[in-house]
C-alpha cells in the first residue's frame, strides 16, 4: 500500500460569483455537511471555510485520488444537496473553474489559518483581489477562452 501526504489547497466560486453564501449559518451547514460527506468517500478535508462567493478547502490527497476527481466530487455532490435542501432561493451552482495549489509540512498551519480568517479577511480585501493575489503568487496563468468568458 502506498503511503502519501500530498496537501492540496483548493479555491473556487459560486458561479457568476453571486452572494449565495451570504449567511454564516448556511455556510457552516454547507462546510460541514461537504467534510462529512468527503469523508464518507474517502476524501479527508483538513480543513474548510469560505466567504459569500467562494470556498477554501485543505485536502489531504490520497494516492488513488487526482485533483480533478475530487473537485468533481465536493463541488458536483454538493451543489446538488445545496439545491435538494433548499439553502438558496435561486439555483445554486459552483464555478467551473477552481484553483489548487500544494501546500509543504511546514506550511500547513499558515494555510489552515488563512482559511480560518476568511470572514474577517474578506472585511479588507475582495475575492476579486484575493484571486488576483493568487495568480501573481503562484504564476497562474489566466486563459479565458470565448466559451467559457461568460463563466467569469
Amino acid at each position: 500500500m502506498p503511503h502519501v501526504r500530498v496537501y492540496i489547497h483548493f479555491v473556487w466560486s459560486t458561479k457568476y460569483r453571486e452572494p449565495f453564501l451570504k449567511s454564516s449559518l448556511i455556510r457552516k451547514k454547507i462546510w460541514k455537511h461537504m467534510k462529512e460527506n468527503a469523508e464518507e468517500k474517502g476524501i479527508h478535508i483538513d480543513f474548510i471555510n469560505g466567504y459569500h462567493d467562494h470556498c477554501h478547502c485543505l485536502v489531504a490527497l490520497q494516492a488513488n485520488q487526482t485533483i480533478s476527481q475530487l473537485m468533481q466530487l465536493i463541488k458536483g455532490e454538493s451543489s446538488f444537496w445545496i439545491n435538494k435542501n433548499k439553502l438558496c432561493q435561486d439555483n445554486f451552482e459552483w464555478q467551473n473553474d477552481y484553483y489548487a495549489v500544494s501546500v509543504s509540512k511546514s506550511a500547513l498551519q499558515q494555510v489552515r489559518n488563512y482559511i480560518k480568517n476568511q470572514e474577517s479577511h474578506h472585511q479588507y480585501k475582495s475575492f476579486e483581489q484575493e484571486e488576483e493575489e493568487m495568480i501573481e503568487k503562484y504564476g497562474f496563468i489566466k486563459i479565458v477562452s470565448p466559451a467559457k468568458a461568460g463563466d467569469k
